[in-house]
């Protein structure tokens, strides 16, 4: 019984390590799959061979490989995109949007709905995330596809151990048990996932040069979030989204942060602040609920234009964040930072007030700098990781286990 259980042990693992391979770089050959992971040319014959019985992976005859040879063109593989689909949910400020992708990570059809979020109540969230949740799957059901995962995330704190929201300032409202409520209605497992942890993560994957085993991803929008990669891991903290930059302290008892405290780096930071700086208003002050693109780049030329408010409210933006990332350099080793958003838009008016903070703090003084790129538009990174977090589990728990990735007794997937 052991014999036969550690067969099946290193089965599963095989299969998981080629589907990962095949993941990771698309188009690939046997030959290619055996250089990448040590396999013998057996082994990898004999598993692709049964993934692609089970209509997992395909054949590509068209003579492309990801390497090119002298001789014979080998024959490609690759994920079969019919063998299922995943939905990616994005929840932001005032905007809702879901995309089906297929098996090899295409995008097959996608919605976007604007909602006021701040003014719905719980049941009218989760019905809106229902609706286009809904067209997604009925879309991939007609084509003879199944859904067999959905990945939602959303700005605020996660518990991904209990899949719900636990806080987020685009709502009022907390606890929302979103995947208990969209697993009801739909019979599809479902995760919660922080937004900036999802950027990192699709961050890694387009760009694993840069974005490996230790990095920063920080959005700048209306809100400040992080994502953090360390030692190749994604920090998530205990129970919920870990990496909470924008609710460190920058200032005791400060400018009031739309998180209800005051003194938040993000109420410095964030696009609400920035224009709250800008406009002369009082610290204490509501803070705006959304300000548009337009009026942000709008403050962000008159920055650029001329000395005044708003370029010195760009200055105590980066400021704080210079001061915010000089405090976590001081716990961990400086790292590469993507500056995410629709504020990397502003970058060059945060980049010098930023910098010369940094170089006050401990954490920036003795290390490198770390260095810095921008990529202003945050979407489609949330997205992406979403879909990488749903494909991956699909390929690790229930492709590369075969039949012991369903329930011997009900014939679904174990969540």
């Amino acid at each position: 019984m052991t014999a036969v259980t550690r067969s099946d042990d290193v089965r599963r693992q095989n299969r998981r390590v080629v589907i990962g391979t095949l993941r990771n770089g698309g188009r690939l050959s046997r030959t290619d799959i055996c250089a990448q992971t040590g396999l013998s040319a057996s082994t990898v014959s004999a598993i692709t061979a049964d993934l692609i019985e089970e209509d997992i992976l395909r054949e590509i005859r068209d003579g492309e490989a990801a390497t090119l040879r002298r001789g014979r063109p080998q024959v490609a593989l690759g994920l079969n995109p019919d063998a299922a689909t995943v939905v990616a949910v994005v929840l932001s400020m005032n905007s809702l949007s879901a995309a089906l992708i297929d098996y090899a990570g295409e995008i097959v059809d996608a919605r976007q709905m604007r909602l006021e979020t701040l003014r719905l109540s719980k049941g009218e969230l989760v019905d809106a995330a229902s609706t286009v949740i809904g067209e997604l799957v009925a879309r991939s059901n007609k084509s003879g596809r199944r859904v067999r995962r959905i990945a939602f995330g959303v700005q605020g704190i996660t518990d991904s151990g209990a899949r719900k929201l636990l806080w987020s300032p685009i709502t009022p409202h907390t606890d929302i048990a979103f995947a208990d409520l969209l697993e009801d209605a739909f019979g599809i497992p479902v995760t919660v996932e922080n937004d900036c942890n999802m950027i990192a993560l699709a961050l890694r994957t387009r760009r694993p040069e840069r974005y490996s085993e230790n990095f920063i991803a920080i959005l700048l929008s209306h809100g400040i979030g992080m994502g953090l990669m360390l030692n190749g891991q994604l920090f998530t903290g205990t129970t919920s989204s870990g990496a909470e930059f924008g609710h460190m302290n920058h200032v005791p008892d400060g400018a009031l942060c739309r998180c209800g405290r005051r003194g938040c780096v993000e109420a410095y930071a964030g696009n609400y602040a920035i224009w709250r700086n800008a406009r002369g208003l009082n610290e204490e002050d509501a803070y705006a609920t959304d300000i548009g693109d337009e009026e942000m780049l709008a403050l962000a030329g008159a920055a650029r234009d001329h000395p005044g408010a708003e370029r010195e409210a760009f200055r105590r933006a980066g400021e704080a964040i210079g001061f915010g990332l000089g405090s976590l350099f001081a716990l961990i080793d400086p790292a590469p930072v993507a500056i995410v958003g629709q504020g990397a838009l502003a970058f060059d008016l945060v980049e010098g007030p930023m910098i010369e903070a940094l170089s006050k703090t401990a954490g920036g003084q003795h290390h490198a700098l770390p260095t810095f790129e921008t990529e202003p538009d945050e979407m489609p990174l949330i997205r992406e990781g979403c879909a990488l977090r749903a494909l991956a589990f699909i390929d690790r728990e229930i492709f590369a286990a075969g039949a012991a990735g369903l329930s011997s007794r009900t014939g679904k997937e174990i969540a």
